[in-house]
Protein backbone atom coordinates (compact mmCIF):
# COMPACT_ATOMS: atom_id res chain seq x y z
CA UNK A 1 0.00 0.00 0.00
CA UNK A 2 1.43 4.03 -0.99
CA UNK A 3 2.33 5.42 2.21
CA UNK A 4 -0.41 8.52 2.66
CA UNK A 5 2.26 11.71 2.18
CA UNK A 6 4.27 9.74 -0.42
CA UNK A 7 4.01 11.55 -3.33
CA UNK A 8 3.84 9.24 -6.64
CA UNK A 9 6.49 9.22 -9.24
CA UNK A 10 4.66 11.01 -12.15
CA UNK A 11 3.70 13.75 -10.11
CA UNK A 12 7.66 14.27 -9.29
CA UNK A 13 8.27 14.20 -13.10
CA UNK A 14 5.63 16.47 -13.75
CA UNK A 15 6.92 18.75 -11.46
CA UNK A 16 10.47 18.39 -12.69
CA UNK A 17 9.66 18.65 -16.25
CA UNK A 18 7.48 22.04 -15.25
CA UNK A 19 10.69 23.26 -13.80
CA UNK A 20 12.73 22.53 -17.31
CA UNK A 21 10.37 24.02 -19.35
CA UNK A 22 10.59 27.20 -17.38
CA UNK A 23 14.10 27.18 -17.65
CA UNK A 24 13.98 26.97 -21.01
CA UNK A 25 11.85 29.94 -21.86
CA UNK A 26 13.83 32.04 -19.08
CA UNK A 27 16.84 31.46 -21.27
CA UNK A 28 14.91 32.23 -24.37
CA UNK A 29 14.24 35.68 -22.50
CA UNK A 30 17.29 36.77 -21.16
CA UNK A 31 19.78 35.56 -24.37
CA UNK A 32 23.29 35.51 -23.07
CA UNK A 33 22.96 35.57 -19.70
CA UNK A 34 20.91 32.29 -18.83
CA UNK A 35 22.02 29.32 -20.91
CA UNK A 36 19.30 26.35 -22.05
CA UNK A 37 18.71 22.77 -20.55
CA UNK A 38 20.27 21.89 -23.86
CA UNK A 39 22.96 23.91 -23.92
CA UNK A 40 24.15 23.05 -20.44
CA UNK A 41 23.34 19.30 -21.47
CA UNK A 42 25.77 20.18 -24.77
CA UNK A 43 28.58 21.82 -22.54
CA UNK A 44 28.60 18.86 -20.20
CA UNK A 45 28.76 16.32 -22.72
CA UNK A 46 32.10 18.13 -24.14
CA UNK A 47 33.42 17.98 -20.96
CA UNK A 48 33.10 15.14 -19.37
CA UNK A 49 35.25 12.79 -21.77
CA UNK A 50 38.12 15.46 -21.15
CA UNK A 51 40.74 14.05 -18.50
CA UNK A 52 40.71 17.69 -16.68
CA UNK A 53 37.30 17.67 -15.89
CA UNK A 54 37.93 14.15 -13.66
CA UNK A 55 40.45 15.60 -12.29
CA UNK A 56 39.01 18.67 -11.21
CA UNK A 57 36.24 16.58 -9.81
CA UNK A 58 38.78 14.11 -7.38
CA UNK A 59 40.73 16.79 -6.51
CA UNK A 60 37.68 19.16 -4.70
CA UNK A 61 35.65 15.61 -3.93
CA UNK A 62 38.70 13.89 -1.89
CA UNK A 63 39.15 17.78 -0.01
CA UNK A 64 35.99 18.22 0.70
CA UNK A 65 34.75 14.52 2.22
CA UNK A 66 38.17 14.75 4.24
CA UNK A 67 36.48 17.84 5.79
CA UNK A 68 33.62 16.26 5.63
CA UNK A 69 34.55 13.51 7.71
CA UNK A 70 36.74 14.90 9.97
CA UNK A 71 33.54 17.50 10.98
CA UNK A 72 31.64 13.68 11.39
CA UNK A 73 34.03 12.44 13.87
CA UNK A 74 34.45 15.70 15.69
CA UNK A 75 31.20 16.49 15.58
CA UNK A 76 30.09 13.51 17.20
CA UNK A 77 32.92 13.62 19.76
CA UNK A 78 32.28 17.26 20.66
CA UNK A 79 28.27 16.25 21.06
CA UNK A 80 29.15 13.63 23.19
CA UNK A 81 31.54 16.10 25.54
CA UNK A 82 29.07 18.29 25.66
CA UNK A 83 26.25 16.13 26.76
CA UNK A 84 28.27 13.91 28.83
CA UNK A 85 30.20 17.18 30.87
CA UNK A 86 28.03 21.01 31.21
CA UNK A 87 31.67 23.19 30.99
CA UNK A 88 32.33 21.61 28.07
CA UNK A 89 29.21 22.19 26.17
CA UNK A 90 29.23 26.14 27.68
CA UNK A 91 32.54 26.17 26.33
CA UNK A 92 32.01 24.98 23.02
CA UNK A 93 28.36 26.81 22.08
CA UNK A 94 29.88 30.36 21.72
CA UNK A 95 32.36 28.82 19.29
CA UNK A 96 29.85 26.70 17.51
CA UNK A 97 27.52 29.91 17.10
CA UNK A 98 30.26 32.15 15.69
CA UNK A 99 31.18 29.55 13.08
CA UNK A 100 27.34 29.35 12.05
CA UNK A 101 26.66 33.12 11.87
CA UNK A 102 30.14 33.54 10.00
CA UNK A 103 29.76 34.63 5.86
CA UNK A 104 31.44 31.43 4.31
CA UNK A 105 33.45 34.48 1.84
CA UNK A 106 34.83 36.23 5.38
CA UNK A 107 36.06 32.97 6.59
CA UNK A 108 37.72 31.86 3.59
CA UNK A 109 39.25 35.23 3.60
CA UNK A 110 40.56 34.56 6.92
CA UNK A 111 41.24 30.96 6.29
CA UNK A 112 43.86 31.91 3.56
CA UNK A 113 46.36 33.95 6.02
CA UNK A 114 46.58 30.34 7.27
CA UNK A 115 46.90 27.65 4.59
CA UNK A 116 47.76 27.28 0.95
CA UNK A 117 44.80 27.38 -1.29
CA UNK A 118 44.75 23.46 -2.44
CA UNK A 119 43.66 22.89 0.92
CA UNK A 120 41.06 25.74 1.94
CA UNK A 121 37.96 23.39 0.84
CA UNK A 122 39.24 21.09 3.45
CA UNK A 123 39.48 23.87 6.04
CA UNK A 124 35.85 25.58 5.49
CA UNK A 125 34.06 22.16 4.93
CA UNK A 126 34.89 21.30 8.11
CA UNK A 127 34.25 24.21 10.04
CA UNK A 128 30.59 24.26 8.57
CA UNK A 129 29.61 21.14 9.24
CA UNK A 130 31.06 20.77 12.38
CA UNK A 131 27.94 22.66 14.31
CA UNK A 132 25.94 20.87 12.01
CA UNK A 133 27.29 17.59 13.48
CA UNK A 134 27.48 18.59 16.98
CA UNK A 135 24.37 19.91 17.36
CA UNK A 136 22.64 17.06 15.81
CA UNK A 137 24.35 14.74 18.45
CA UNK A 138 23.41 17.01 21.17
CA UNK A 139 19.89 16.45 19.96
CA UNK A 140 19.92 12.29 19.97
CA UNK A 141 21.59 12.08 23.55
CA UNK A 142 18.64 14.86 24.80
CA UNK A 143 16.27 12.59 23.11
CA UNK A 144 17.27 8.99 24.55
CA UNK A 145 14.47 7.56 26.99
CA UNK A 146 16.06 8.33 30.32
CA UNK A 147 13.91 4.87 31.51
CA UNK A 148 16.25 2.94 29.34
CA UNK A 149 19.61 4.92 31.02
CA UNK A 150 18.26 4.69 34.49
CA UNK A 151 17.28 0.30 34.00
CA UNK A 152 21.10 0.35 32.86
CA UNK A 153 22.39 1.88 35.85
CA UNK A 154 20.27 -0.18 37.69
CA UNK A 155 21.15 -3.89 36.29
CA UNK A 156 25.02 -2.40 35.86
CA UNK A 157 25.16 -3.12 32.26
CA UNK A 158 28.75 -3.06 30.80
CA UNK A 159 30.28 0.57 28.65
CA UNK A 160 29.24 -2.03 25.62
CA UNK A 161 26.41 -2.80 26.00
CA UNK A 162 24.87 0.73 26.77
CA UNK A 163 26.37 2.23 23.82
CA UNK A 164 25.23 -0.57 21.27
CA UNK A 165 21.64 -0.64 22.75
CA UNK A 166 20.69 2.42 24.15
CA UNK A 167 23.21 5.33 23.40
CA UNK A 168 23.89 4.54 19.82
CA UNK A 169 19.93 3.52 19.02
CA UNK A 170 19.22 7.09 20.88
CA UNK A 171 21.98 9.12 18.65
CA UNK A 172 22.14 7.25 15.37
CA UNK A 173 18.81 9.05 13.74
CA UNK A 174 19.64 12.29 14.19
CA UNK A 175 23.36 11.71 13.59
CA UNK A 176 21.95 10.36 10.46
CA UNK A 177 19.64 13.39 9.47
CA UNK A 178 22.52 15.72 10.15
CA UNK A 179 24.80 14.15 8.05
CA UNK A 180 23.06 13.78 5.18
CA UNK A 181 21.59 17.96 5.47
CA UNK A 182 25.69 18.68 6.02
CA UNK A 183 26.78 16.78 3.17
CA UNK A 184 25.28 19.35 1.15
CA UNK A 185 26.49 22.37 2.76
CA UNK A 186 29.88 20.67 2.70
CA UNK A 187 29.81 20.83 -1.10
CA UNK A 188 28.15 24.18 -1.27
CA UNK A 189 31.20 25.95 0.82
CA UNK A 190 33.82 23.85 -0.21
CA UNK A 191 33.09 24.79 -3.77
CA UNK A 192 32.60 28.79 -2.51
CA UNK A 193 35.71 28.60 -0.62
CA UNK A 194 37.62 27.51 -3.97
CA UNK A 195 35.59 30.27 -6.16
CA UNK A 196 37.64 32.95 -3.82
CA UNK A 197 40.87 30.96 -3.33
CA UNK A 198 41.20 29.35 -7.11
CA UNK A 199 43.18 26.35 -6.29
CA UNK A 200 44.77 24.95 -9.38
CA UNK A 201 42.67 21.65 -10.90
CA UNK A 202 39.45 22.43 -8.58
CA UNK A 203 35.71 23.11 -9.73
CA UNK A 204 35.92 26.07 -8.05
CA UNK A 205 38.35 27.47 -9.89
CA UNK A 206 36.80 25.76 -13.45
CA UNK A 207 33.68 27.46 -12.25
CA UNK A 208 35.11 31.09 -11.93
CA UNK A 209 37.37 30.78 -15.20
CA UNK A 210 33.60 29.96 -17.01
CA UNK A 211 32.83 33.03 -15.53
CA UNK A 212 35.25 35.38 -16.02
CA UNK A 213 34.84 34.23 -19.64
CA UNK A 214 31.18 34.66 -19.95
CA UNK A 215 30.81 31.22 -20.83
CA UNK A 216 27.51 30.07 -19.10
CA UNK A 217 26.73 27.11 -20.96
CA UNK A 218 29.88 25.85 -19.11
CA UNK A 219 29.01 27.89 -15.45
CA UNK A 220 25.41 25.95 -15.81
CA UNK A 221 27.47 22.78 -16.82
CA UNK A 222 29.61 22.73 -13.65
CA UNK A 223 26.73 24.00 -11.54
CA UNK A 224 24.97 20.56 -12.68
CA UNK A 225 27.92 18.77 -11.83
CA UNK A 226 27.69 20.32 -8.06
CA UNK A 227 24.31 19.74 -7.61
CA UNK A 228 24.61 15.67 -8.81
CA UNK A 229 27.46 15.05 -6.96
CA UNK A 230 25.94 16.88 -3.66
CA UNK A 231 23.09 14.53 -4.57
CA UNK A 232 25.04 11.10 -4.93
CA UNK A 233 27.08 12.09 -1.88
CA UNK A 234 24.30 12.99 0.70
CA UNK A 235 22.32 9.29 -0.79
CA UNK A 236 25.65 7.41 -0.20
CA UNK A 237 26.29 8.91 3.29
CA UNK A 238 22.57 7.62 4.40
CA UNK A 239 22.98 4.37 2.61
CA UNK A 240 26.34 3.67 4.56
CA UNK A 241 24.88 5.18 7.70
CA UNK A 242 21.79 2.67 7.32
CA UNK A 243 23.97 -0.13 6.77
CA UNK A 244 26.36 1.07 9.74
CA UNK A 245 22.97 1.29 11.90
CA UNK A 246 22.05 -2.52 10.92
CA UNK A 247 25.44 -3.69 11.87
CA UNK A 248 26.12 -1.72 15.10
CA UNK A 249 22.26 -1.62 16.61
CA UNK A 250 20.63 -4.59 14.88
CA UNK A 251 18.15 -2.41 13.14
CA UNK A 252 17.05 -2.34 9.99
CA UNK A 253 15.60 1.50 9.39
CA UNK A 254 17.18 4.69 10.36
Amino acid sequence: MQAKNQTPIWQRLAAIAAWILIWQLAAMGLGLFLATPLQTLGALAQLAPTAAFWQRIVFSALRILAGFLLAAAGGLLLGAAGARWHWVRVFIDPAMQLIRAMPVASFVILALLWVRSANLSVIVSFTHVLPVVYAGVLGGIADTDPKLLEMAKVYRLPLTARLRYIWLPGIFPSFCESCIAAMGMCWKSGVSAEVIGLPDHSVGDALYRAKITLSTPDVFAWTLVIVLLSAALSAAAAALLRTAKTRLCGEVRV
